[in-house]
């Protein structure tokens, strides 16, 4: 599916599939730090994101600081991401610039939102329960990227390479979930499309 204009919440991957065999043995252990970071600025969106509630109910509006450094806890757990499932082979920066737009300071990916002017007052009451349907696609597709970065770690392991239709799909769920968690996180009132394509 092809959208005819960019979805609001944009993610992507820029970094070669090459990745040395041995990475995926202790990527994981060398991310830790990285982890309690990404862990710490996820508890810091739900209260944002709760104050977020109450400023678009009552003025339709998101304060752009506020808009701000919600898409930066969204980036940043995606750099750790994309480094903790062996993605990639450089380590994610310790960046924590307040920016919808991405910083560029990691050059192996991308996390962008557009900011929104104005937004409805009633959705933020109903978003929830609009992504059911959403919800239920994540869980499948969670499975399957699941087996998908199993075969990618041994894909690794004997070849020294992430396979392209592999990666594709764990960051194309990666993507779909991103855009399901920007429209219910208040970030926008786009309906995310059932797509895992970036666009």
């Amino acid at each position: 599916m092809t959208l005819a204009t960019p979805y609001p919440a944009q993610l992507d991957l820029r970094s070669t599939h090459h990745v040395a065999r041995w990475r995926p043995l202790v990527q994981w252990l060398l991310a830790v730090p990285q982890l309690l970071i990404a862990y710490a600025l996820s508890l810091l969106r739900s209260v944002l994101t709760f104050i977020a509630f109450f400023t678009v109910l009552f003025t339709r509006r998101i304060p752009r600081p506020l808009f701000d450094a919600i898409a930066m806890t969204f980036r940043y757990e995606w750099r750790v991401a994309s480094y903790v499932l062996f993605l990639r082979e450089d380590y994610p920066p310790f960046d924590f610039q307040s920016a919808s737009g991405d910083d560029g300071v990691d050059p192996n990916t991308l996390v962008t939102f557009t900011y929104p002017e104005r937004m409805s007052r009633w959705q933020p009451l109903v978003k929830w329960l609009l992504a059911v349907p959403h919800y239920l696609v994540l869980f499948v597709l969670s499975m399957a990227a699941m087996i998908a970065v199993i075969a990618g770690f041994f894909a690794v392991l004997i070849t020294g390479e992430y396979p392209p239709g592999l990666r594709a799909f764990v960051v194309g769920v990666y993507r779909y979930n991103l855009r399901v968690q920007a429209y219910v996180g208040l970030l926008t009132d786009s309906y995310p499309p059932f797509s895992l394509h970036a666009g």
